[in-house]
């Protein structure tokens, strides 16, 4: 593996949220995952020792940020603590998926903005770098004073998409406030976009879907999402866009931390086809539908880890 000024070998962790992912980052780049013991106690804090020395190395922890949330938190943060102890050259903390990114600012009263913290956590342990894919709101990249790569599963799903080759398809957003993603997602497929509208009912403290924008009628249609949680929103949208006339439904999303009933609410639809999403969040074999589709974003981390360690640009990467 080649080097870098100031740094040496690219050494690989595996966080215990990333252990498949870590290991097809590992084939990829053939370098081999560095060892380490982490012990639980019986209350349950964490301790972790490392089977080498790192002292000099460009380290990269693969660790993200799913359940349990607090638990992989903390190790990520113990990890990079140890790390730095150990005197590496570099960390970059690599969590695909950020935890507490929703709450990215104060929308009420007497409210923390939980994203900030975290993004603090992670520098006050040590990390230089981080890496991340598809955080909910752009302005997160803000908190961190550290310099990082903000990642985008987009190419991955969109270039999957377009493999189908869907005629007559329309691109819908599940709700407005993912309108922009959503039109380059259309413009990728070269698909007409349409939108679904949420609306606040007035005996409930959460917005519903209520209308589409744009024409569904007759078309097989792709959602399109950040996260789904427990596939509320999705369920829906499809069925607001069912209600307007769509044929056919497919599901695309970065984030799947299908916590219940998420999948037992896409079960029930049967004009879903296809759910289509990435293995930023270790999904369980439990919650692996049969029409479900995990693309890989190993390749992905993999190519930005190569290129931050050589000091390349990320950007070539994706034709920017």
């Amino acid at each position: 593996m080649s080097r870098i000024s100031g740094y040496g070998d690219i050494r690989l962790f595996a966080g215990s949220a990333s252990q498949e992912l870590a290991q097809e980052i590992s084939d990829y780049l053939n370098v081999p995952l560095s060892g380490y013991d982490l012990v639980q106690f019986p209350n349950e804090n964490l301790f972790i020792r490392l089977h080498g020395s790192v002292r000099g190395q460009d380290v990269y922890i693969i660790q993200s940020m799913s359940q349990p949330v607090h638990r992989n938190i903390m190790e990520l943060l113990i990890m990079i603590d140890c790390l730095k102890r150990d005197s590496a050259g570099r960390i970059t903390a690599v969590f695909p998926y950020m935890a507490y990114a929703r709450s990215d600012k104060k929308d009420q009263p007497r409210v923390p903005i939980t994203a900030r913290l975290v993004a603090d956590m992670i520098e006050v342990a040590g990390a230089d770098r981080y890496m991340t894919i598809d955080l909910h709101a752009g302005q997160i990249q803000g908190f961190f004073s550290i310099p990082g790569d903000v990642l985008t599963a987009f190419h991955i799903l969109s270039d999957y998409f377009l493999t189908k080759e869907l005629d007559n398809a329309v691109v819908a957003t599940a709700d407005l406030g993912f309108a922009k993603k959503g039109r380059n997602f259309a413009a990728k497929l070269g698909t007409p976009l349409a939108f679904v509208e949420k609306r606040r009912v007035p005996d409930g403290h959460r917005a519903r879907a209520t209308n589409v924008i744009g024409d569904v009628e007759g078309k097989d249609v792709i959602i399109v999402d950040d996260e789904v949680l427990t596939g509320g929103s999705i369920c829906e949208a499809a069925e607001i866009l069912l209600n307007h006339g769509a044929r056919d439904l497919y599901v695309s999303f970065t984030h799947g931390l299908l916590v219940p009933p998420a999948t037992e609410r896409l079960a029930a639809i049967p004009q879903i086809k296809e759910i289509v999403t990435t293995n930023t969040i270790h999904i369980e074999q439990e919650k692996r539908l049969p029409n479900m589709t995990i693309l890989s974003i190993a390749p992905m981390l993999a190519e930005v880890i190569l290129r931050a360690h050589e000091g390349r640009s990320v950007g070539e990467l994706f034709n920017e």
